[in-house]
């Protein structure tokens, strides 16, 4: 000590700690006062571009929970139904949420006090003295209170760990429904152009027939009849290939519905039309379907854990505190214990200080505000995603709508070529060459569009994906168990 220096004397010397210790956890206090971090600022239009008509302000938009409904197809509703309760990863998702649950509660529970129960017997000797016995019992609780949040940070992530769970959920039940859903019509799309494959072929094999008769009458070379044998047999040859993308789809139905490759063959197999949705859809706009998609909410919450892991890896830093207590009983008999017994009580306050650990607290608080910054840039390419996902679908949607009905004409006119041909070809007033080309020509054109009126449908459900149809905010949050004002 230097000469100068005054000694402190020691009454005051507990004074002095207390007041050093308070003014620390004043510090700390106003240090880990941190503004909330927003999300990300992502540019988005004011309307969608490929949007024909968007709905005029005022107008309710369609609604998306149930938008299957709207193709009015029993068979596609019945299929999407079984789909979110028996598939399996419908039912992973959920066993992720009952997870996310368990964890929040188990935080929960670690911030409050606790309160545990003891007994114990011990028989000893000392020296030349007899054996003796001693009988306790007795109560200990402790609790750590969390003066600067490091609990209650935990436990906000754990709940926005849960409300991500939840919008996981819905998400994948979302693209479930949309997978059935395109799988059935690529399904009936595929029985269509089946169909149209053996009709045509019907005609090609009566064509063939009316050919054979005529190169025996010698009114025709036997080179109209090979042309009528190879037309036959190139629409024959794709038979097969729809046959089995027919069996295919129905397996990956089978399997999207929770059950084995094949169990809906019999159910599936009579032919039926491709679902058809109503042609108008009153669109929401960008910043609505921003809400309404849940992969988007998924990564909203992810920032919000994110952040909260931050305060907690911050509040790490800082002084913690606990208190226990115990109260029992000691007696040399266990009858003693309930009267006569000593009664042996203690209570414990303590507080531990980090000093020095090389920078560990410091080095997991930049940790965790990187993962902080992964999580804004993940909820910056979910909603840039989210526009790309409408628009593609807007721009695929209008552009087959415009070839189905081109292909409607085309049609048409195909199929009243083909049967001019033939009736002048039976007459004999053109070649065998016209007939073939008209005969391809419509089964290119059916072919086709079957094809594209199986695309719009598609198309339909990737739109309805895209705005987030399949489920609903609300009842998200009812799945994930709300728990923060009990908590709170």
């Amino acid at each position: 000590m230097k000469p100068n220096s005054t000694p402190i004397p020691p009454a005051h010397r507990p004074s002095l700690a207390l007041a050093l210790l308070a003014s620390a956890l004043l510090s700390a206090c106003a240090s880990l006062a941190q503004p909330g971090a927003a999300l990300p600022e992502t540019p988005v239009p004011a309307a969608w571009a490929g949007a024909t008509s968007p709905a005029a302000p005022g107008q309710p938009t369609t609604a998306l929970a149930a938008w299957w409904q709207h193709f009015n197809d029993p068979t596609l509703t019945a299929l999407v139904t079984e789909a979110l309760q028996a598939n399996n990863s419908a039912r992973s998702a959920q066993a992720a949420l009952l997870q996310a649950r368990a964890q929040r509660d188990v935080q929960q529970a670690s911030a409050g006090p606790s309160l545990g129960a003891s007994g114990s017997v011990r028989r000893g000797k000392s020296g030349g003295n007899d054996a003796s016995n001693s009988f306790q019992t007795g109560f200990d609780a402790s609790w750590e209170p969390d003066v600067f949040g490091r609990n209650r940070s935990a436990l906000d992530a754990s709940e926005a760990d849960v409300l991500a769970s939840a919008t996981s959920l819905a998400n994948v039940q979302v693209s479930l429904a949309a997978e059935v859903a395109v799988t059935t019509i690529e399904l009936r799309g595929l029985q269509t152009r089946l169909a149209t494959a053996r009709r045509s072929l019907a005609a090609q094999t009566e064509t063939l027939q009316i050919t054979r008769w005529r190169a025996q009458a010698g009114l025709v070379s036997s080179l109209d009849v090979e042309q009528a044998v190879a037309a036959s047999e190139q629409t024959a040859a794709q038979i097969p290939a729809l046959e089995t993308g027919i069996a295919q789809a129905m397996n990956s139905l089978a399997v999207l519905t929770g059950q084995a490759p094949g169990a809906l063959q019999t159910r599936l197999a009579p032919p039926a039309p491709v679902p058809q949705a109503a042609a108008h859809l009153a669109l929401a706009v960008p910043a609505d379907t921003l809400r309404q998609r849940p992969d988007v909410r998924t990564a909203e919450h992810r920032v919000s854990a994110a952040l909260a892991r931050v305060s907690q890896a911050d509040a790490a830093r800082y002084p913690s505190f606990r208190l226990s207590g115990s109260l029992g009983l000691n007696a040399l008999t266990l009858g003693a214990l309930t009267n006569g017994a000593s009664v042996a009580s203690a209570l414990l306050a303590s507080v531990s200080v980090p000093l020095f650990d090389g920078g560990a607290a410091r080095a997991q608080v930049r940790s965790q505000e990187a993962a902080l910054e992964q999580a804004r840039l993940g909820y910056q390419a979910a909603v840039l995603n989210v526009l790309k996902d409408v628009e593609d679908a807007l721009v695929s949607l209008q552009g087959n709508r415009e070839r189905s009905a081109r292909l409607q004409a085309a049609s048409a006119a195909a199929a009243n070529a083909e049967l001019l041909a033939r009736q002048r070809y039976e007459s004999g007033l053109i070649d065998f060459r016209a007939v073939l080309d008209a005969q391809r020509t419509l089964l290119s054109t059916q072919d086709s569009l079957a094809s594209t009126q199986a695309s719009v449908s598609a198309d339909m459900v990737r739109l309805y994906k895209a705005l987030g149809g399949g489920w609903t905010p609300d009842e998200a949050a009812a799945t994930s168990g709300d728990r923060t004002t009990a908590a709170r």
